[in-house]
């Protein structure tokens, strides 16, 4: 049925249902898993209130903001490895997560998206707007959400 299935996380606990869910249908199907964790580029909130942070310090938060996100994917891995399913372990430096999935989906030849929904509801979700919503509206692959 999904020969690949690509499980967006954040390492959240409403992400870590999603990543549950996609290694037991990767597992379910003889699929094989891309886990994927969305980095930002750089410290943005930093820079709003105009607060100029030296070079050294920026790429040092960005080399943390890499590492934790590889130590998510990783957890996923070995997770997975565990029931069996080959996984990929990728991150990815994005200011635009929804737009990041459905690329990374693109490049690994992913048939499924797996991901957790936001749960924003009211003034926040059109604040905020949705990445979840951006990736069911823009996704050439399905996509499964889950809450």
């Amino acid at each position: 049925m999904y020969e690949r299935i690509l499980v967006a996380t954040d390492g959240s606990t409403l992400s870590k249902k999603a990543v549950n869910s996609a290694i037991a249908m990767a597992a379910l199907t003889g699929g094989e898993l891309v886990a994927l964790k969305v980095v930002p580029r750089y410290p943005q909130s930093y820079f709003e209130g105009g607060l100029a942070l030296q070079v050294s310090e920026v790429a040092r938060v960005e080399k943390q903001w890499a590492e934790d996100g590889q130590a998510v994917v990783d957890a996923v891995k070995k997770a997975a490895l565990a029931k069996g399913v080959t996984t990929k372990a990728v991150t990815v430096k994005s200011d635009i997560v929804s737009e990041a999935i459905i690329s990374a989906a693109k490049k690994h030849k992913c048939d499924l998206i797996v991901m957790a929904s936001h749960g924003r509801r009211g003034i926040k979700r059109l604040l905020l707007g949705s990445e979840t919503q951006h990736v069911l509206t823009h996704s050439h692959v399905p996509v499964l959400v889950l809450r």
